[in-house]
């Protein structure tokens, strides 16, 4: 077994959600935790709340100039680099006959264009030392089409293919690579759901805490080190996928 001890994880969407819950469970495991986020009042006070070891950097990953600064903050505050967890993401769903292509474009370019952005700026210091791991947030979209989030779900079969072919690419500068695919789970992400949905949901115990998806991601970080999780999906045991 691998250990977080005295390792420096960087995790994006890191105020809230499963970014959150994914620091509290790694610093609870000994690693110092970078959490990265645009919200800078919410990621500071969360920070505050978590105590030492929690480093806020403030990252818009929608502006390029601001991911290019991401690394040399995180490394700043905390002094290296061993996880990158590219966790940050946005949700649409929905019939596409009334879908609105503005949202899609915002979804996309969070989902797709910031997350590669954002894994290679780190990518070049992982190769350098020869160890790392990356971790994506993908979903169980990303290998199952859900008839009722088209976009969402192109964009995770994007993250499933970037995960892959870097994967291969990195493994021999000692870098894994890997993605945790959740089902439904209780975050901001889902507050564009309908009502009645999120309440059947949560009454069927078909959504899952971030809590859960976090312990699947320490899980995945604390392998031997000749061994990838190249896919971890969880899903409720109500969802029938």
């Amino acid at each position: 077994m691998n250990t977080l001890e005295g390792k420096v994880v960087a995790i994006t969407g890191g105020a809230s959600g499963i970014g959150l819950a994914c620091a509290r469970h790694c610093l609870a495991a000994g690693a110092q935790v970078a959490l990265v986020d645009r919200d800078e009042a919410a990621l500071r006070q969360v920070c505050a709340d978590l105590g030492a070891g929690a480093h806020p950097i403030v990252t818009d990953l929608l502006v390029p100039d601001s991911v290019a600064r991401m690394l040399p903050q995180i490394l700043a505050a905390a002094g290296r680099l061993d996880v990158f967890h590219a966790n940050a993401g946005a949700y649409v769903g929905g019939d596409i006959l009334d879908g609105d292509p503005d949202q899609w474009d915002m979804v996309l370019n969070l989902n797709i264009n910031a997350t590669f952005r954002s894994v290679h700026a780190v990518l070049p210091h992982l190769a350098a030392q020869k160890s790392g791991d990356v971790i994506l947030t993908s979903s169980v979209a990303g290998v199952i089409p859900v008839v009722w989030e088209p976009i969402y779900t192109a964009s995770k079969h994007a993250v499933q293919a970037f995960t892959h072919t870097v994967r291969r690419q990195m493994a021999k500068h000692g870098v894994r690579v890997g993605a945790i695919l959740p089902g439904p789970v209780v975050t901001a992400l889902l507050d564009d759901w309908p009502k009645a949905k999120l309440e059947q949901a949560l009454a069927e115990g078909s959504l899952m805490q971030p809590e859960e998806v976090a312990e699947c991601v320490v899980f995945m970080l604390t392998r031997p080190k000749h061994v990838t999780i190249r896919d971890l999906v969880l899903l409720p045991n109500a969802v029938d996928l």
